[in-house]
């Protein structure tokens, strides 16, 4: 049985009114991101296939560390229990994309007890396509994880970024973030 990399496809998804909310949508292979490499919070590089080579894995890009969108959906993420996880053989991991000396305080503010890597130089958020800049749509959909409104949220972000050790947007401010799922496919090798 020979290892064939999965191909992930983008989902397009439904604004609250039901209308389908356009994003282009591409076939994206996992093995032109598999050798990339990341870092855990202690510096320690692994390769992005690590990740998913044993078994299931659902990977969140946040947009950075001071993203108060990526933060308040990352406290609702840390809410899922250890224990359910593991009964579902599923890792969940969230990548930044700023230095790994960022990971332990975005961890100690959200209460995420899960695993976390960073890309600083956003060679999978690159290689996956995913956009920089910023996106508005007429008919937004609202998130039920992000409580704050954009005042606020941008507000406290602001505020972290002034007070932090060291005063940096922890990733680039205008790079987008994105969610996969990937599973390890196994087929057999016909004779």
């Amino acid at each position: 049985m020979a290892a064939a990399p999965p191909i992930i496809t983008q989902q397009i998804r439904s604004g609250p009114s039901g209308q389908e909310i356009t994003n282009d949508s591409h076939d994206l292979c996992i093995s032109d991101v598999s050798d990339c490499l990341i870092y855990d919070r202690h510096g320690v590089k692994t390769t992005f296939q690590s990740l998913f080579q044993h078994r299931k894995a659902i990977i969140i890009f946040v947009r950075n560390f001071l993203c108060f969108t990526c933060k308040e959906y990352v406290e609702d993420l840390g809410k899922i229990p250890r224990d359910m996880l593991q009964e579902s053989n599923v890792r969940l991991v969230v990548i930044g994309q700023s230095s790994y000396s960022h990971i332990h305080e975005f961890c100690s503010l959200t209460g995420y007890p899960h695993e976390i890597y960073v890309d600083s130089e956003r060679q999978i958020y690159k290689k996956l396509g995913m956009r920089r800049g910023e996106t508005y749509m007429e008919n937004s959909y609202k998130s039920p994880h992000v409580k704050s409104s954009l005042l606020v949220g941008s507000l406290k972000s602001m505020w972290r970024a002034m007070t932090s050790p060291l005063f940096d947007f922890q990733g680039d401010p205008q790079q987008q973030g994105g969610a996969i799922i990937v599973r390890r496919f196994i087929l057999p090798i016909l004779t």
